[in-house]
């Protein structure tokens, strides 16, 4: 038995490397990437409910961006504070702000992409960019960078939405290490042509990909998944690629309670479940992996069976993660979470088997 749970390591061990090493490896050890600008005319799309202060905050920030054409696409979902009244003054005051009124339906109440569906329709150019209410760009060439990656023949492109970090908490390292994690997970795949996700804080595509897709109808009925759904269905290896560039990236505010966190991973997860078979299967894969990865050389080392070489393997993998993930953060300005990682990771991976299990009883809520 001892055997065959040693055999079953060194596979584990094997797989990590694929994933991390060659997987992920095409976003970590990729070439800074450099752009050239292009001048296509841009619509930012922001979907807002219930946001009255993040608009306020972040909405002016937009359209100080150092673009010559863009709009920006503001639409309000039946919000009950005082969103769509800013909303309406920022229309006022700005000429290149269309208004996106959405009235409460009966059919699809409370879902945001019955709303993202008739702003992307009002928009008036084909190419747009994507960004939450509680989002705000880091530079003002943020339409610059995600734009210049538009080709003729790359018509989706991936970005990178960042947390906000606060001083002193390890719950925020938490949240920026999985969002690291997460980002050099779907830009390694996107770089090997399996692209399967993108987050609704940072991505751009042409109108026509929503079209071709007949829009969110496919799943209309699952309350989130605006973005990764989306990019699960509607991008391959020819028509998407990634924005990786400092000033493409975005900032949210991260949440600040642990259970509102859990809460927020509740929702991804129960989304993730309706991926193509491939993209699950390869998610269950790694996360199965990192798993047994912390269980199986507890017992060997318990019965001292091979210990020199269990520990050898230990450190040869932490080893390989932590370059890989090392590259990544630095490309992707999270290099303090890497002085924590080992802790981070261990606590994200029987959190994530706790969003499992709660996940299986009872079905997560979702757009507000």
């Amino acid at each position: 038995m001892l055997l065959i749970i040693f055999c079953l390591f060194i596979a584990v061990v094997a797989i990590q490397f694929l994933y991390y090493v060659v997987f992920f490896g095409k976003f970590s050890f990729a070439k800074k990437q450099t752009s050239t600008p292009k001048r296509i005319p841009i619509s930012v799309i922001v979907c807002a409910k219930n946001e009255e202060e993040n608009v306020k905050q972040f909405v002016p920030l937009l359209l100080e961006q150092d673009y010559p054409d863009f709009e920006v696409v503001l639409i309000d979902d039946a919000s009950s504070d005082e969103t769509l009244e800013i909303f309406e003054a920022f229309e006022k005051q700005y000429s290149n702000i269309k208004l996106v009124k959405v009235e409460n339906n009966e059919a699809f109440w409370g879902n945001k992409k019955f709303a993202l569906t008739l702003g992307i329709k009002a928009a008036k150019n084909e190419y747009l960019l994507f960004t939450d209410a509680d989002c705000y760009p880091t530079s003002k060439d943020w339409i610059k960078e995600m734009s210049s990656n538009f080709s003729q023949q790359k018509t989706i492109v991936l970005g990178y939405g960042a947390y906000e970090k606060i001083k002193g908490s390890f719950l925020n390292k938490m949240i920026r290490f999985e969002t690291l994690l997460t980002a050099t997970q779907y830009f390694g795949w996107a770089k090997l042509g399996k692209p399967y996700m993108g987050v609704g804080r940072n991505m751009a595509y042409k109108r026509e990909e929503f079209f071709k897709t007949n829009g969110f109808i496919e799943h209309m009925k699952i309350r989130s998944g605006d973005d990764d759904l989306f990019i699960n269905e509607a991008s391959n290896s020819q028509n998407t690629t990634i924005c990786f560039s400092k000033e493409s990236f975005t900032f949210s505010k991260p949440k600040t309670t642990f259970s509102d966190w859990f809460t927020q991973k509740r929702r991804h997860v129960a989304t993730a479940k309706h991926y193509k078979a491939f993209d699950r299967s390869q998610l269950a894969l790694f996360y199965l992996s990192q798993l047994l990865f912390l269980i199986l050389p507890i017992v060997l080392l318990i019965c001292q069976f091979q210990w020199i070489v269990v520990l050898s393997l230990i450190g040869f993998r932490y080893l390989f993660t932590w370059i890989s993930l090392g590259f990544a953060s630095g490309k992707l300005n999270e290099k303090d979470v890497m002085y924590w990682f080992p802790f981070i990771e261990i606590a994200l991976i029987f959190i994530q088997l706790n969003v499992f299990i709660t996940n299986t009883f009872s079905k997560p809520v979702h757009w507000k």
